[in-house]
């Protein structure tokens, strides 16, 4: 593949992110880092409709196409319809090998496969398919905010704006990720005197999880969890202290508002998939349970974090 030169000038790029949200939060240094690059270029992303909110008020994003494997070929073969329409002259692919050979573009960058040999960071692995046009390092990774959603979390710190916030996520998309909630209500007790005010965040499906939290921890709580969308949640993360949660989408997006954090993993690789920023700290057990976890070890290194 032909390096592009000094002097071409790009126009319009097709960046294609991923479905999770974390994984899509992990490919957005890859995404700032071709805006750097290329400020006067605007962006066509393909995505699905998980990750579309992620990207609602990116300032060089023109046009979201959602990606829908419920569609099957039909789904996307009118996608590849669509996207023939437009002639880019810069297209990475970070999710699939397929794309990028049916759209029309002057310069192709294909994902990167993160082997055993590599055994990279995937902020780092996806990185890596831009390489031979940008050597840095891949920048933090980030989350694009309105004034709306500060807005919104404005007005729920505004009584405590004596407290220090921490927020807590009690979910995830496998059991074998989620870290007990008498293991949260614990952490809470150790760290009563360090935050007087709990958030809890999450979706609709966490609202049980939250009411069992509620029910046994006496303080300060705020129940965010199914009552707020993705952006207002990190809105509300933004603002606060410390963020702990399991390993799910919702510890990518504290790193990429920049708060401090703390992921529990259960199964899963931290060294691959651990939020990505110097404020994002973890822990896992070395045989892969997460409630053996100790809510103490858990709140020493949450109040180290804090003061580091």
């Amino acid at each position: 593949m032909k390096k592009i030169s000094k002097n071409k000038i790009i126009k319009k790029i097709l960046f294609i992110t991923l479905s999770n949200i974390g994984d899509a939060i992990l490919t957005t240094p890859t995404l700032e880092a071709l805006h750097c690059k290329y400020p006067n270029a605007v962006f066509d992303i393909i995505g699905d409709q998980r990750s579309r909110i992620l990207f609602k008020y990116c300032p060089y994003v023109n046009n979201f196409f959602e990606k829908d494997k419920s569609l099957g070929w039909y789904g996307l073969l009118t996608l590849i319809s669509e996207i023939r329409r437009e002639d880019y002259d810069l297209a990475v692919d970070l999710r699939s090998d397929i794309l990028l050979y049916f759209i029309k573009s002057k310069q192709k960058f294909f994902k990167v496969s993160n082997n055993s040999s590599l055994n990279l960071h995937s902020a780092e692995k996806h990185f890596l398919s831009i390489r031979k046009i940008i050597q840095d390092k891949p920048p933090p990774t980030n989350i694009w905010l309105s004034r709306y959603e500060n807005e919104i979390s404005r007005k729920i710190f505004k009584k405590y704006s004596d407290s220090r916030a921490l927020v807590l996520g009690l979910g995830a998309n496998y059991d074998g990720k989620i870290w007990d909630v008498s293991k949260f209500i614990d952490l809470a007790k150790y760290l009563k005197d360090i935050f007087g005010l709990i958030i809890l965040v999450g979706d609709k499906k966490d609202a049980a999880l939250s009411r069992e939290f509620i029910s046994e921890f006496k303080g300060t709580v705020i129940d965010c969890c199914g009552h707020y969308n993705l952006l207002e949640t990190a809105a509300i993360i933004k603002k606060s202290n410390f963020y702990v949660g399991n390993d799910s989408g919702l510890g990518h997006i504290a790193s990429a508002v920049g708060t401090k954090s703390f992921t529990i993993f259960g199964i899963g690789n931290p060294n691959r998939y651990k939020p990505w920023g110097k404020k994002a700290s973890w822990i896992q057990d070395n045989n892969y349970e997460i409630n053996n976890v100790d809510s103490s070890t858990v709140a020493n290194m949450v109040i180290q974090t804090l003061n580091s």
